[in-house]
Formats: structure tokens, sequence, C-alpha cells
């Protein structure tokens, strides 16, 4: 594990364009942070670093949002269970060859590949950030 130290938006979005740099079609990352950390700002900056100029936004009622086959985004907080992600069939787009970026990853735990990526966005202040990440 790694971490990162970041001071603001900017510097949290820069990093993850960079770090989308390291990821590889059908990597699957864990999104992890508490509401507020920052994990749509990351997931902008992911978006970005893979080639991807559209607007991010929180996927909360859509559960997934598909940006091209190269970045399925997920938001998971209002599902309850694996069984409803496969019944939903979101886990059909770890194996389809873009990265997966999951955000409430906990409450499919039971469902998640083998050898997922993490990456945990620590809240140390109002705009202070700490991410920690493989």
């Amino acid at each position: 594990m790694a971490v990162y130290l970041s001071r603001g938006e900017e510097q949290t979005f820069r990093f993850a364009e960079q770090y989308a740099r390291t990821l590889k079609g059908g990597d699957v990352v864990l999104l992890e942070g508490e509401m507020g950390a920052g994990k749509t700002v990351f997931a902008r900056g992911v978006a970005r670093g893979l080639g991807i100029a559209d607007d991010i936004t929180s996927p909360t009622y859509a559960y997934m949002n598909d940006y091209y086959g190269k970045l399925y985004h997920y938001d998971c907080y209002r599902l309850s269970s694996g069984g409803q992600a496969e019944a939903l069939g979101l886990t059909d787009y770890f194996y389809a060859g873009g990265v997966c970026l999951i955000e409430w990853s906990q409450n499919i735990a039971d469902v998640l590949p083998e050898n997922c990526k993490r990456v945990t966005i620590n809240k140390l202040s109002q705009n202070a950030r700490e991410i920690v990440y493989d």
C-alpha cells in the first residue's frame, strides 16, 4: 500500500488522473471513503486519465454508469447484497474489458472478483485527504 496526501480537490483529481494510467482493462478498483471524502472527484480524475472528457457524476440512482466501455463507475450504496448486483446484471461488467470503479463495494463484497485494487480516501480536514492505494 502507498499513501498520497492531497491538500484539495484539484490535487485529488490530478492524482487520480495519474493513477488511472496504471490501470488496464479488466481492473476492478474498490473506491472507499465516507460520504463527502472525495470519491466522485477521484472518479472524475480516473475518467480523465482514461481519456474520457464526459461530466462524471455519481451513479447513485442508476447503480452504474458506462463510459464507452472504458470505465464502469458503480455506486452500490443502495444495494444490500451481491445477489442484487447479480440480478441487475452489474457483475457482468467485471469481465467486460473496461476498468470498474466501485463505490460502497462492501455492500456487494460476496460477488467481487479476486485481486481487486483498493483506494481509500480518508478525510483529514475540510480540504486535506489521505489517499491510501495499491
